[in-house]
């Protein structure tokens, strides 16, 4: 796998008000290789996605996209590798004042590159992708949980990025919201895009990824596959996965 088809953290370190959050942290996301973060809340999953993108600068360590380390350097001279990248946040993060098509197409109008028929074309096509074209002329605020989550991805396909961050996909979602979520990311994956996923879901997380890296206490205490997940002897991988009574209350 060449470094251009992967986006990449080596020896990361990040910190927020004298708590460590990433110690000496590695990590890689190959192209074509669709991974999910574990870790219970708070771990800093969240936090992983922020430094890939260059929303956060790191203490120490560098970051790469492709070839490019983007640690230190100013947002300006990497957004065009940037946009091989969208993120879906876990609240989907649309405009309250904007219509469903009007957030789709916000990315494309501001980069100003293609026709108002381009782009309303692109927007429907998106929004027909996801089961939301009704949807075209609504505001967020009469969409439901999951009907914004499906807009959201809409939205991060509508620039046609090779890799799609999912920050928490289905929290607060019912069984057919997270299914609906599920699919998608299947279909995403079958079209050639690449997932990244945080979650402390279990069901969703062995439903759309091949590969898993376990987060606790700043450090990656395991990285591999559902069935070497499920097979770890590692403690807090167990607990993780089959929490007991000792699991009680522990924050």
């Amino acid at each position: 796998m060449t470094t251009s088809n992967s986006i990449r953290m080596e020896k990361v370190c990040y910190s927020i008000g004298g708590r460590t959050i990433l110690e000496d942290f590695d990590f890689r996301l190959e192209h074509g290789v669709n991974r999910t973060i574990l870790g219970v809340s708070g771990a800093g999953k969240t936090t992983i996605l922020k430094l890939l993108l260059g929303l956060l600068e790191p203490d120490s360590g560098n970051i790469f996209i492709g070839d490019l380390q983007i640690t230190g350097l100013p947002e300006s001279s990497f957004m065009q590798e940037r946009r091989r990248i969208a993120i879906v946040f876990q609240g989907g993060a649309l405009f309250d004042s904007m219509t469903v098509g009007e957030n789709v197409g916000y990315r494309l109008f501001e980069e100003g590159k293609l026709s108002l028929t381009e782009i309303t074309n692109t927007v429907m096509e998106k929004l027909t992708f996801v089961g939301v074209e009704a949807a075209l002329d609504l505001y967020p605020s009469e969409l439901s949980g999951g009907m914004k989550k499906r807009v959201a991805i809409a939205r991060a396909l509508a620039a046609d990025p090779d890799y799609i961050f999912f920050d928490e996909p289905t929290t607060g979602l019912d069984p057919i919201g997270v299914y609906n979520i599920c699919k998608l990311m299947q279909r995403l994956q079958a079209e050639g895009k690449t997932t990244l996923m945080v979650t402390h879901d279990l069901a969703t997380a062995f439903t759309v990824s091949q590969r898993f890296t376990f987060l606790h206490k700043a450090h990656m205490l395991f990285e591999g596959s559902e069935e070497e997940m499920k097979a770890c002897d590692i403690a807090e991988v167990r607990e993780f996965l089959e929490p007991t009574d000792g699991s009680l209350f522990i924050v």
